[in-house]
């Protein structure tokens, strides 16, 4: 990077995406993450200062959505767990599997994105024989690897990591194919940062339980996947070299676009996480807690509706300019940071400090973007530097193994701890 300036796209990015994924804790699961994965698609647009970017930028919060958010199919609590033990290959293995999903997770998120960005009139993804294609690689690869020769990472929970793992794979064999480098680049640094920074993540967290650190270090170890993922795949849109093309992308897939980010998430979110009986189980601890529950729902269902409604109001002109990325991405934003709040208790004042650091990075978000003197990169690439980021692998996996040995020296035995493989 040429300058500091250029640092505060990477950097905002990351913290969107760190902040959002950290949120996304209260909510889990696919719907959680696709909430998180558009909110860091809209940060990568809102700093791009691409103009004909911002025509798309439904369209990069959607792919951003679907691809970081099918990786939340991905059960992961027990892996944690081996991170946790106290000799060194059920610890490595643990912190490795680690580096591994949080790899599948930034794959397929920056990978989508890239392939938005790098589709043009003229050459456009054919996005129907590609899903097509993921679908077949995700079946083939499960059936192959966990049902046929029986790996299975995370026994006795879901290993639905193989099927992320044949439709990530898939993705990049297409980008190859149609020599779409930029996107793959994107996909690949996305990959190395968000598998690195769940792995980092996991150490942190461990460190955390030691020093008996009065924090939710889960937190941590979810803001620094989101951190680490997200300042990747900033890096590899904009060090990448992108097709320029100033055409409107048609109305009515922005709106079909805009219904699933600004409707269908939030209310798969609002059933599985915000109904009246969720919150009953919430508030069960307080006397009046149907009374409770039935004003807590009602508060969400009445700020969502809301917010869609905002945001087809805003959203509803055919050429987008800076003012409205940023509307969409704080309102989005501050939606799902209020909904974070409900979920622990806001509705009878119970708060929790990691919620006030939610804010506290929007806060400082907001001031970065403010600022307005963040700069494009100089040197753009669409090469394929396939020995490069092998080196950067090893280089993470012998790290990873040094985590390992720091983090095994520093603990005995510890709440949470699994072994993967059982050591005479």
């Amino acid at each position: 990077m040429k300058n500091k300036e250029q640092f505060l796209n990477v950097l905002i990015v990351a913290m969107s995406l760190a902040t959002a994924w950290a949120i996304r804790g209260q909510f889990g699961h696919e719907q959680g993450a696709a909430w998180a994965g558009a909110i860091g698609g809209l940060a990568l647009i809102l700093v791009s200062k691409r103009k004909d970017w911002y025509q798309k930028m439904i369209l990069v919060a959607l792919a951003s959505a679907v691809g970081w958010g099918a990786g939340g199919m991905i059960s992961y609590g027990i892996v944690v767990g081996y991170g946790k033990a106290d000799n060194f290959i059920n610890a490595f293995y643990g912190l490795s599997m680690l580096f591994v999903i949080g790899a599948l997770f930034g794959l397929l998120g920056g990978g989508l994105v890239g392939l938005v960005l790098q589709s043009t009139r003229i050459n456009k993804v054919k996005w129907g024989s590609l899903f097509a294609e993921m679908v077949a690689g995700g079946l083939i690869s499960y059936y192959f690897l966990v049902e046929q020769i029986g790996f299975k990472m995370t026994p006795p929970r879901s290993e639905a990591w193989a099927i992320i793992l044949g439709a990530g794979l898939v993705m990049l064999w297409h980008m190859a194919r149609e020599k779409q480098n930029a996107a793959i680049r994107v996909a690949i640094f996305s990959a190395l940062g968000a598998g690195f920074g769940f792995a980092f993540g996991n150490f942190l967290q461990i460190l955390g339980n030691v020093l008996e650190v009065q924090f939710n270090m889960w937190n941590v170890m979810e803001y620094s996947i989101g951190f680490f993922g997200g300042g990747a795949m900033a890096y590899g849109v904009f060090s990448s070299k992108w097709p320029e093309e100033d055409v409107k992308t048609e109305n009515w897939l922005n709106k079909s676009s805009l219904f699933i980010i600004a409707i269908i998430i939030p209310l798969i979110v609002f059933r599985e996480t915000l109904s009246y009986s969720r919150f009953v189980k919430y508030l069960t601890a307080y006397s009046n807690t149907d009374n409770l529950a039935l004003y807590s729902t009602t508060m969400v269902a009445i700020v969502l509706f809301t917010m869609m409604i905002l945001l087809f109001l805003r959203l509803k002109k055919d050429e987008y300019q800076k003012k409205d990325i940023a509307f969409f991405f704080f309102l989005y934003f501050l939606v799902y940071t209020f909904l974070s709040y409900m979920t622990k208790g806001l509705a009878v004042g119970h708060m929790e400090i990691n919620h006030h650091l939610y804010l506290v990075n929007i806060g400082l978000i907001y001031l970065l973007i403010k600022r307005d003197k963040t700069a494009v990169f100089y040197r753009l690439t669409d090469r394929v530097t396939i020995k490069k980021w092998f080196i950067y692998f090893l280089t993470i996996i012998i790290f990873i193994a040094l985590l390992s040995i720091i983090a095994i020296n520093i603990h005995d035995e510890m709440g949470g701890a699994h072994d993967r493989f059982q050591l005479k």
